[in-house]
């Protein structure tokens, strides 16, 4: 299985070097065109660059892609957890960020809401009459939006680099980007442009049901669907970013809209939405974003200029996720076709079995098998390693021990011998554990010998079982009298030794007890050393209720919350888990 470990972080460091598309640089060297300062106040402001440490940044890493230092002095920062301060007024009386007048929201990240990226509004004629002094206070005022706004990118997108799952940077993106346009609610619709996928579709403030509500409109009606499919605004031209980012202002009021939307809209209660698109790398289109407004607003120039340097990086962080996600899941789908798809049904036997994988993926396997005459195999193992190669190893040993089986079950001493003899032959770097257990038919089965009633005894005869181990744990049973482990003899596992040889062990289940097969990966998950692992194992089978004592599944769930509080799928541990329980009613 492909681990991408190393792709799934997101360089952070590379965002400072936007600092030049927001105009950091040009304000610094437009402080230094002023005019020829006449007094001592303008001296101290007309320094260099160097040598002002209310600036903080040094015109001499003009010519640097990347600020050597991780975060940049949050001057007039804000916290993206918190609603941003209110920014110093525009000296000639501009409206304010949070002023309706403006257009914009009040809660928006910090900094001059209607100044050009790439710094012309510094000479622009509101500026042009004003003092030295009162020009330089206005750059400065305007550097210090612009760094927070970078500072505050620089946050979002570690904590973006935080998540280390596909869902979780889904999650992630919806809540960094709501901040990012003055949102509350919306929706990320992952559809991969390959088709390979996964498609999903993940909510912020909306529950499962109201996503289905919005999901009743018709596509075309849809501003995210409109970007999945391609298809242009009505007078975009050619401007790809009008025909990629939606922006509807004012649902309820615009009639042009479909009436299925506005009814939607009015029932969920918002009022607006901005929708855009979510491209990275070889994959191409990843998805669509939209973000929903409870009252009828649009995201100012500024706002959409953040978003999309956020989404920029956000996109090909999510292509990483993406491709470990499939890698995975390409892993698992092998794993589970090289163990049972589904457990037999063997009369007088009910089966369940528990089984887990660690993130790098195993070696442990288990089976269980019919044979003739109503008899059945049941096995467990392990191969060393982990990843593809013992993956494929896991198969090929599960595999070979079946047809020794069929051949030769009776006898499960010359099934493990024989598997160590073609280990030794076609694998002899690699080393496995294995349990072999055969189960005699029942009494009444067709084609069963028939077992003579001891005498004083109304029941019928319990069944054998004849079992061997190669180095592994071994089994427990369970029933209304006893939990305990069944002594097997000492043994080296498979290709440890230059021939391996142990003798059998024969046990009788009684009727409604259970026997328990497992992997040594449930002893080691519990984090304890192996004497304790096994007494805990103990007591979790002796702690089982009487009720559900006589259902394999419910003696398998209790077992795996004693032994396992934090659950089969638990990504701290790089353990296999196998569980199979086989519960005799006759």
């Amino acid at each position: 299985m492909l681990d991408i470990t190393s792709l799934v972080r997101v360089h952070v460091e590379a965002l400072i070097a936007e600092q030049h598309d927001m105009g950091v640089c040009d304000a610094i060297e437009e402080i230094e065109r002023t005019a020829i300062p006449h007094n001592i106040t303008q001296q101290k402001a007309a320094l260099p660059a160097t040598s002002r440490p209310d600036l903080g940044i040094c015109r001499a890493r003009r010519g640097s892609s990347a600020m050597t230092a991780p975060h940049v002095p949050k001057v007039a920062g804000i916290e993206p957890a918190l609603p941003s301060p209110t920014h110093t007024t525009d000296p000639h009386g501009a409206p304010a960020s949070g002023d309706p007048a403006s257009g914009t929201s009040t809660d928006a990240p910090s900094g001059a809401a209607d100044v050009p990226e790439d710094g012309s509004a510094l000479t622009a004629p509101d500026t042009a009459d004003l003092s030295p002094v009162d020009r330089i206070a206005a750059v400065q005022d305007r550097l210090a939006g612009w760094i927070s706004d970078l500072s505050t990118l620089h946050d979002l997108t570690e904590q973006l680099a935080r998540t280390r799952t596909l869902e979780d940077a889904l999650h992630e993106l919806l809540r960094a980007g709501a901040f990012l346009v003055g949102a509350r609610r919306g929706l990320v619709v992952l559809t991969p442009q390959d088709g390979l996928g996964p498609e999903t579709t993940v909510g912020l403030g909306l529950g499962r049901a109201e996503i289905g509500h919005i999901e009743t409109v018709p596509r075309r009606a849809l501003s995210y669907a409109r970007i999945l499919d391609g298809l242009p605004e009505p007078g975009a031209g050619d401007d790809a970013e009008a025909r990629t980012e939606i922006a509807e202002p004012d649902i309820p009021g615009e009639k042009d809209l479909d009436p299925r939307l506005r009814e939607v809209a009015a029932r969920l209660g918002y009022a607006a939405s901005y929708a855009v698109p979510l491209t990275a790398g070889p994959v191409g289109r990843l998805g669509a974003a939209v973000w929903l407004y409870d009252e009828p607003a649009e995201p100012g120039d500024r706002r959409r200029h953040l978003v999309g340097l956020y989404r920029a990086h956000a996109a090909e962080h999510l292509a990483r996720l993406l491709e470990l996600h499939r890698s995975r899941h390409d892993a698992r789908t092998l794993r589970n076709e090289l163990l049972p798809r589904r457990l037999p049904r063997i009369p007088g036997v009910r089966l369940a079995v528990r089984h887990a994988t660690g993130p790098r993926g195993g070696g442990d396997w288990y089976d269980a098998l019919p044979l003739p005459d109503g008899a059945l195999g049941l096995a467990v193992g392990s191969v060393t390693g982990s990843g593809p190669s013992a993956v494929a190893a896991m198969g090929r040993l599960r595999a070979s021990l079946r047809a020794y089986a069929v051949m030769e079950g009776e006898d499960p001493v010359a099934v493990l011998s024989d598997l160590e003899l073609l280990m030794r032959l076609t694998e002899p770097a690699r080393s496995a554990t294995a349990l072999f257990a055969f189960t005699e038919p029942s009494p009444g089965a067709a084609g069963a010998p028939a077992s003579p009633v001891p005498a004083g005894m109304g029941g019928p005869a319990p069944r054998k079982m004849v079992l061997a181990g190669a180095g592994h744990c071994p089994p427990l049973i369970l029933g209304d009298l006893r939990a305990e482990f069944v002594e097997t003899s000492l043994s080296a596992p498979l290709g440890m030794l230059a021939c391996w040889e142990a003798p059998s062990v024969e046990i009788q289940p009684a009727r409604g007890e259970t026997v328990l097969l497992y992997s040594d990966g449930l002893l080691h998950r519990t984090g304890e050393p192996m004497d304790r692992a096994f007494a805990r194992l103990h007591s979790a089978a002796a702690g089982v209720p009487r009720a559900g004592r006589s259902d394999p599944e419910a003696v398998a769930d209790h077992i795996v919350r004693a032994m396992l509080p934090q659950g089969l799928d638990d990504p701290a541990s790089e353990e296999d888990v196998v569980l199979l329980a086989a519960h005799f009613e006759e």
